[in-house]
C-alpha cells in the first residue's frame, strides 16, 4: 500500500497586506516547513472568494490585494519551485466540493463554531444579516484543506475551530461513503507569544480592520513610528515604577520575535531576555529602552523581507505568471481529488462502464 504522503495547506483572506501577525501566527513556520524538506507538497494559496463574502460590494478590494499578498508571501520566503502558490476562486472544483459538504452539516452546528461567531461579531453581521457564504466558512475551508489531501494545516489558535469542523466533516463523509479524504492535523506555533499576537494598541488581536498593524512592507520609519506609540503598562509611570509584563504588548512582540543573542547583542546591558524583564518588573527600567530594543529586533526580521519585495515588484507579470502555474498545478490535483470523491458518491455516471452495461442488460430484459 502506497504510504500516505505528508502534503501541507494553508492560506489568507487577500484584504490587505500582510502584517507580523501572521508571520509569527502562520507565514514564517510555512516558510521553515518549506524548508524542511520534511513535507511531499505544500499548497499556499489565496482565499479570494471567501475574501468577497463579506465584500461582495468591493470586488476591486480583493482584486488590488491578491498581488500584494503574493508579494508578501514570495518576500516572506515561500519558494514557487517549493510551494504551489495559488488563488482559490480559480480551482471551480472548490465549489463542487463546498456543495456537497453542506448536506453534510447542520445550521445550529455551524452557529455554535466559535471562529464563526467571532467573525460574525468583528464584522457586526446580525441575524438575517449574515451572508450565506460568510456564515458556511468552516464548510468552504473543510473543502480547501480537503482537496489537497492536506495532513497539515499551520495556523494560528483562532483556527482551532475550523480544523476541528473539517475533521467532522471528513469523518462524516468517510462513514458515509468509504475511506476517501484525509483527515487534516493543526500545527500551532510553538511560541506561546505567537499563537495570537496583540494589536500595537494592545487589543485581544492584531486586525487590519482595527488599524493597529504592523505590515511586512512598513518602511523602516513606519515600524519604528508606530513601535513608539505601542501600548505598554499603564502602571508604568516612573522609570523606577515596577512594571508589568502582562498584557504588556512591547514583551509580547519581543517573546515573539527576539533571541537572547538580539538581546545582548542590541542592549549591552543583558544576557537574556528574561534578565531584561526581570529588571522591568522589579523597577528601573524605562518603557523607550525597551522599544528601542523591539524597533532594533523588528528591522533585523523585516528588512531583508522589504529588500526580496522590493525585487519582485520590478516585475508584476511574473508575480502573476507565478500564480498562474500554480494554479495550474492546483487544478489538477484538485480534478484528481474529486475523480475519487464523485466514484465515492456513485455520481461518476459516464465514468463508471459498469453502471452502463448493467443498465443496458436491465432495459434488454
Amino acid at each position: 500500500m502506497k504510504p500516505k504522503e505528508k502534503i501541507i495547506l494553508t492560506g489568507d483572506r487577500p484584504t490587505g497586506k500582510l502584517h507580523i501577525g501572521h508571520y509569527v501566527g502562520s507565514l514564517r513556520r510555512r516558510v521553515e516547513l518549506q524548508n524542511s524538506g520534511l513535507y511531499d507538497k505544500i499548497f499556499v494559496f489565496e482565499a479570494d472568494a471567501q475574501a468577497l463574502t463579506d465584500n461582495i460590494e468591493n470586488p476591486e478590494k480583493v482584486r488590488q490585494n491578491v498581488i500584494e499578498v503574493a508579494l508578501d508571501y514570495l518576500a516572506a520566503g515561500l519558494d514557487p519551485s517549493k510551494s504551489t502558490l495559488f488563488i482559490q476562486s480559480q480551482i471551480p472544483e472548490l465549489c463542487e466540493l463546498s456543495f456537497y459538504f453542506m448536506d453534510l452539516v447542520s445550521v445550529s452546528r455551524l452557529q455554535r463554531n466559535p471562529t464563526v461567531k467571532t467573525e460574525i461579531q468583528m464584522r457586526g453581521f446580525n441575524g438575517e444579516s449574515i451572508p450565506v457564504g460568510f456564515f458556511t466558512y468552516p464548510i468552504s475551508q473543510a473543502a480547501d484543506i480537503t482537496m489537497f489531501k492536506a495532513t497539515t494545516v499551520p495556523v494560528g489558535e483562532d483556527q482551532e475551530p475550523m480544523l476541528e469542523q473539517a475533521r467532522e466533516i471528513v469523518r462524516r463523509f468517510n462513514n458515509i461513503y468509504g475511506d476517501t479524504l484525509v483527515e487534516p492535523n493543526i500545527l500551532l506555533p510553538e511560541n506561546a507569544a505567537c499563537l495570537r499576537l496583540p494589536g500595537t494598541d494592545g487589543k485581544a488581536k492584531m486586525s487590519k480592520s482595527l488599524g493597529n498593524c504592523i505590515y511586512l512592507s512598513d518602511s523602516a520609519d513606519e515600524v519604528n513610528k508606530k513601535v513608539k506609540t505601542m501600548y505598554t503598562d499603564p502602571l508604568h509611570l516612573q522609570v523606577n515604577d515596577p512594571g508589568h509584563l502582562e498584557g504588556n504588548t512591547v514583551f509580547t512582540y519581543l517573546d515573539a520575535f527576539a533571541t537572547d543573542d538580539q538581546v545582548a547583542r542590541e542592549t549591552g546591558d543583558y544576557a537574556t531576555l528574561q534578565e531584561m524583564k526581570d529588571h522591568y518588573t522589579r523597577g528601573g527600567l524605562g518603557d523607550m529602552k525597551c522599544k528601542k530594543l523591539l524597533m532594533a529586533v523588528l528591522q533585523e526580521t523585516l528588512e531583508p523581507i522589504r529588500q526580496r519585495r522590493a525585487e519582485y515588484e520590478k516585475d508584476i507579470p511574473a508575480v502573476y505568471e507565478i500564480l498562474r502555474k500554480g494554479c495550474e498545478v492546483a487544478r489538477a490535483a484538485a480534478q484528481e481529488t474529486m475523480d475519487e470523491v464523485r466514484k465515492a458518491m456513485k455520481i461518476n455516471y459516464f465514468d463508471d462502464r459498469a453502471l452502463i452495461e448493467e443498465q443496458a442488460l436491465r432495459f434488454q430484459k
